[in-house]
């Protein structure tokens, strides 16, 4: 996982998220992956939805302050 105090660019993120697949998928799986998520229009507004629903507002709040670069 990434040093909480680094910023990566995006070439930086894809590699190690393609690093990080490959070794949790093997390549075959992560190159299925991929093909599965360039066939699909992603709603990244329902995938928020389902990550956040469970998670009480103040806490989402709270790590967002903690993580906050500005």
């Amino acid at each position: 996982m990434a040093d909480s105090a680094q910023i990566l660019n995006d070439s930086q993120l894809r590699m190690k998220a393609l690093i990080a697949l490959k070794k949790e998928l093997g390549m075959a799986a992560t190159l299925r992956f991929l093909a599965l998520m360039n066939q699909n229009s992603t709603d990244y507004v329902e995938i928020s939805r389902q990550i956040y629903e469970e998670q009480p507002l103040d806490e989402i709040f709270s790590r967002a302050r903690q993580n906050w670069k500005g």
